[in-house]
C-alpha cells in the first residue's frame, strides 16, 4: 500500500529571496491523523501547499502514489482537500450550496450526484440546514465548516487544514474538534492550538525555520519542555 503522503528533501525558496523549507522529509500512512506545529514563519503552510501543487519546490512529493507536478495537478487537487485558514479565501459563491457544489460540478458530475456529495458534506459537518444561507452571513465558526464541507464534497483522500481553530469562540472550536474526529480521511493539520493537538492528534511533526525538527508521539514531544522552548512553543 502506498503512503498517503510523501515528501522528501523539499526546499522551497520565495521570489524575494525568503528560504521557507529546507529539505524537509515526512510520511504520512493512510488513515493517520498528523499535527503540524511550530512558530509563526516556520515554514507549515508553505509546506502545505505544496501537497497539492499551488507550490512547485525542489524535492520530490508525492501524495495517494501520485508525484505532484503540472501534469498530474488536476487528479492531486482531487485527492488532497485543502482548507485554508480564512475561510473567506474559499467561500465565493451566493449560497452554501453553491459553494460546497462547485467542486463536483467542476469535476463534471451530473447533477444527481453533485446534490447527493452536497448533501453527504453538509451533513459530515452537521450543517445540513445551511444549504440557501449566504456563505457571508455566517459566523467564523459556521464559515470553517462549510470551507471543510466544500473539500469534502470532492471525496478527497487527504484533508490538509491550516489553523483550523483559528478565530474560533470555545463552542465553535468544540463543534469543530468533534467534527473532525468523526472524518476518516487521512489529515494533516498545522495548528498553534495545542490543546487541540493533544485531543486529536496521535503524531505531531514540529517545525521551524524552514526544517522538520521533531516528528513523533504527540504525547512525548508535548511534554518535552527543553523541546517545545527551543521552538517557540509553550507547553500547555
Amino acid at each position: 500500500m502506498h503512503h498517503t503522503i510523501e515528501v522528501d528533501k523539499l526546499s522551497y525558496s520565495y521570489p524575494d529571496g525568503h528560504i521557507a523549507l529546507r529539505e524537509a522529509s515526512l510520511i504520512v500512512a493512510p488513515g493517520e491523523k498528523v499535527a503540524l506545529v511550530g512558530p509563526n514563519g516556520a515554514g507549515k503552510s508553505t509546506l502545505m501547499l505544496h501537497l497539492n501543487g499551488i507550490l512547485l519546490g525542489r524535492g520530490h512529493v508525492r501524495v495517494c502514489g501520485l508525484d505532484v507536478n503540472d501534469k498530474t495537478l488536476g487528479k492531486v487537487r482531487a485527492a488532497v482537500g485543502l482548507v485554508f485558514q480564512n475561510p473567506d479565501d474559499q467561500l465565493f459563491s451566493p449560497t452554501v450550496f453553491d459553494d460546497v457544489a462547485f467542486g463536483p460540478i467542476y469535476q463534471g458530475l451530473p447533477e444527481a450526484a453533485v446534490r447527493e456529495r452536497v448533501e453527504a458534506a453538509l451533513a459530515a459537518v452537521h450543517m445540513r440546514d445551511y444549504a440557501k444561507r449566504v456563505s457571508h452571513h455566517l459566523s467564523v465558526g459556521e464559515k470553517k465548516r462549510i470551507a471543510i464541507a466544500t473539500v469534502l464534497s470532492m471525496n478527497p483522500e487527504i484533508l490538509v487544514l491550516d489553523e483550523p481553530s483559528a478565530g474560533l469562540d470555545p463552542r465553535a472550536r468544540r463543534t469543530l474538534i468533534n467534527q473532525l474526529r468523526e472524518l476518516t480521511q487521512t489529515m494533516l493539520v498545522s495548528t498553534h492550538d495545542l490543546r487541540l493537538v493533544h485531543e486529536l492528534f496521535p503524531r505531531t511533526i514540529i517545525m521551524d525555520e524552514g526544517r522538520i525538527v521533531a516528528d513523533g508521539p504527540t504525547d512525548r514531544l508535548l511534554n518535552d519542555e527543553a523541546l517545545l522552548h527551543a521552538h517557540g512553543l509553550e507547553k500547555m
